[in-house]
């Protein structure tokens, strides 16, 4: 993995990726799904708490790095896969450990810190606004009309317009009758 402040680096990038789509998809759920509005409060502290639980998985598996560097100690025979480990492997297996553990602590400073939290929350934020911008940007394009890019636009514009006084307004003069008649006999 290189030098271990790298990967420590390296994983903090990929621990603030993931916090930032669960928070996004955090946002997006509770304003569009449960159609509540943004509470910028409850956002940040499901951000601190998700920033705590990467933490909290970092140090995990420090931990069984940890174990598997013990079990590997002594062990001098050819291993019989990937993960059977060998007394050769406990170097390696000790900087994987330090390389965890050094993302967990950065990790946990991270969730102390409240400017932290507070970019986090507003990059989710503008990237579930991006979410919602680009799904109507493609809704928009699909459902606009453009005679210009349709070939058959003229062609069909005669049957789109029989369509429309035989169908659109036949079915808006019978709705408006029907109103006038219950005005009527409201009266």
């Amino acid at each position: 993995m290189g030098r271990t402040a790298d990967a420590i680096a390296e994983g903090v990038s990929i621990a603030a990726a993931a916090a930032r789509l669960a928070v996004r998809n955090r946002i997006l759920v509770e304003t569009i799904a449960e159609g509540a509005d943004f509470d910028r409060a409850a956002v940040s502290r499901f951000a601190r708490e998700t920033i705590l639980d990467l933490a909290d998985e970092q140090e995990r598996a420090a931990a069984r790095m940890k174990a598997l560097r013990r079990r590997a100690f002594g062990k001098y025979s050819t291993s019989s896969g990937t993960h059977d480990y060998r007394d050769r492997d406990t170097r390696n297996l000790r900087r994987r450990g330090k390389q965890y553990a050094g993302v967990a602590k950065e990790l946990r400073a991270w969730a102390d810190d409240p400017d932290r939290i507070a970019d986090l929350v507003d990059a989710a934020r503008n990237a579930a606004w991006g979410d919602v911008e680009a799904n109507l940007q493609r809704r928009l394009a699909v459902e606009g009309a453009n005679y210009d890019a349709d070939p058959d636009y003229e062609r069909m514009r005669k049957a789109r317009m029989d369509a429309l006084r035989m169908v659109d307004l036949a079915r808006l003069a019978s709705h408006a009758k029907r109103r006038r008649e219950a005005a009527v006999n409201d009266d």
